[in-house]
């Protein structure tokens, strides 16, 4: 009978430690279009918990520097948790109408991930932009709901949730439950 009062009592320890480690980590990684920045290393990275820094980043955290219709270079900070929210701020002003749902858009843009801060996807680099129609589905949902409003000759900064990019599914390249942050120009608007 002591021994199997020892087993139970292992047992429960055992899967309260786990559950405290299973708790603790914050699963991220993803990867879209991204610009280049150093790469970020991180505890989740290494295979251990993320642990908090206290307070979420806002836009004014990330640097971003280039001009317009270039590759813009994207520096994340150390020193802030990724925002749980979607963010977006244009960085360069444009003209004309914003976009509304049902547009077209062209839009050049880079793409890293917040886990490590790598290039995922670039069309600066490729050299052709991308065309959608906003809120039409072709895209994630945080381009969807992030470029309204976005007017031609604009560079506007997204970072995009997980649960309004790739999810917990991830995708190819790209960690489940990552935080995407997207450097976009927006070449042409309802054209």
């Amino acid at each position: 009978m002591q021994t199997l009062g020892r087993i139970i009592g292992i047992g429960t320890m055992a899967a309260a430690a786990c559950t405290l480690v299973a708790c603790g980590s914050d699963d991220k990684a993803s990867s879209t279009p991204s610009s280049s920045s150093a790469p970020k290393a991180s505890a989740q990275a290494q295979g251990g918990p993320t642990v908090s820094k206290g307070r979420e980043c806002t836009a004014e955290d990330i640097k971003v520097s280039g001009d317009f219709g270039t590759a813009p270079k994207i520096t994340l900070p150390d020193n802030c948790d990724p925002p749980k929210k979607l963010i977006t701020k244009d960085l360069i002003q444009g003209t004309g109408p914003g976009a509304a749902s049902g547009q077209a858009l062209t839009m050049n843009y880079a793409l890293i991930t917040w886990s490590n801060g790598q290039k995922k996807d670039s069309s600066f680099d490729r050299g052709t932009p991308f065309q959608l129609t906003l809120g039409g589905g072709q895209v994630i949902p945080g381009w969807d709901q992030g470029l309204i409003g976005v007017q031609q000759g604009a560079r506007r900064l997204l970072i995009v949730p997980p649960d309004l990019g790739y999810g917990a599914s991830g995708r190819s390249g790209i960690a489940p439950n990552e935080t995407l942050v997207f450097v976009t120009d927006a070449v042409s608007v309802g054209k």
